[in-house]
């Protein structure tokens, strides 16, 4: 079937971070893991369900790059693992995260490590089916993976991180193949460990985009609105200038895009300078609120960007994903999202 064609506006599209909300019938509603409700084939084709209702959500919307909303995964992290060989996921260890933000038990590393097939066909595949707008799909980075995962083989972070960066572009290419238009890398991680994000995270970045034919994405915001995060994010001070130890490092990185969360953060506006030439994911819906933001706010954040990031490069998103919200404040919010952007090209534009 031939594909069809939509009109992405020139400036201002706008995307979401990955996730949303799962629907009441397929999981526990407002819990970021939560548990399905169906099993086996049901499962399956609710999922399928689901994905499609989402897609249907973000062009209702106004959404211009659609994503899966991430509706057959628990965990943006550990719906990829699933399809990995050489974890054991019995055999939990409960282990500091995100430089000891918080503790989780995690699988745990046993063997080495081997794609049993492709891990996101089907999602990729039916969202495509789906939808004539660009699409884009998330997978975990390989830094975020080997943070959220213990080791009984490897022996060594950076070893290990190339292992699944080497998975990640097996998956990578097929879903350039499957006709997916970007790719993200989630790398929650890299604002924790700085130094080596500047270093091997962005080497492994490479890894997993090598060969990969359509755009390429990190998103490194400060992580879902859980308590954990929100805590963490109160004693980071009056500015956050965790990115400018690596923002040169990814603007000199053969990354397309990068994803910065923006509104209600303590970023500085001006360390986006420091992603000259990168189209600039700007987070300009807040997730760790319920307060619907007006299209006047959106814009308004819009408009701070363009002083320092050239218009033309600009991506509104959300600044993480969606998934614990509440589904009727996450649907207002996206739809402030693409309000706020069409008023953005109104003010902004010329």
């Amino acid at each position: 079937m031939p594909r069809r064609v939509f009109a992405t506006p020139a400036l201002f599209p706008t995307t979401t971070a990955g996730s949303l909300p799962k629907p009441a019938w397929l999981a526990e509603p407002n819990r970021l893991w939560p548990p399905w409700r169906l099993e086996g084939d049901e499962l399956a084709a609710a999922k399928d369900d689901a994905i499609v209702l989402a897609i249907k959500l973000q062009e209702d919307a106004g959404i211009d790059i659609i994503c899966d909303g991430e509706q057959a995964r628990q965990h943006f992290v550990h719906g990829f693992l699933e399809a990995v060989d050489g974890i054991d996921f019995d055999k939990k260890v409960e282990m500091g995260i995100r430089a000891d933000r918080y503790k989780a038990f995690c699988p745990t590393v046993i063997g080495e490590l081997k794609l049993r097939g492709r891990a996101h066909a089907r999602e990729a595949r039916l969202a495509r089916a789906h939808t004539a707008r660009p699409l884009k799909f998330t997978l975990p980075g390989p830094m975020t993976i080997v943070d959220t995962i213990a080791d009984a083989h490897y022996g060594d972070r950076v070893k290990m991180a190339m292992a699944f960066a080497g998975l990640l572009n097996e998956e990578a290419r097929g879903l350039a193949a499957d006709g997916v238009d970007v790719i993200q890398f989630d790398e929650p991680a890299f604002n924790v460990y700085m130094k080596e994000a500047a270093g091997w995270g962005i080497e492994a970045l490479h890894r997993a985009i090598d060969g990969v034919s359509c755009k390429t994405a990190v998103h490194i915001c400060y992580g879902y609105g859980i308590p954990a995060n929100i805590a963490w994010k109160a004693g980071l001070g009056a500015e956050w200038r965790q990115y400018e130890q690596f923002f040169p490092a990814l603007a000199a990185s053969r990354i397309d895009q990068v994803s910065v969360e923006c509104i209600h953060s303590h970023v500085p506006m001006g360390l986006l300078k420091l992603l000259d030439g990168k189209d600039v994911l700007l987070g300009v819906i807040d997730i760790a609120t319920d307060t619907i933001e007006t299209p006047e706010e959106v814009a308004a954040v819009i408009g701070q960007a363009t002083q320092h990031v050239a218009k033309e490069k600009l991506v509104p998103c959300t600044n993480c994903g969606l998934a614990p919200m509440r589904r009727d404040i996450a649907e207002q919010k996206l739809q402030a999202l693409a309000k706020g952007a069409a008023l953005a090209r109104q003010k902004f534009g010329k």
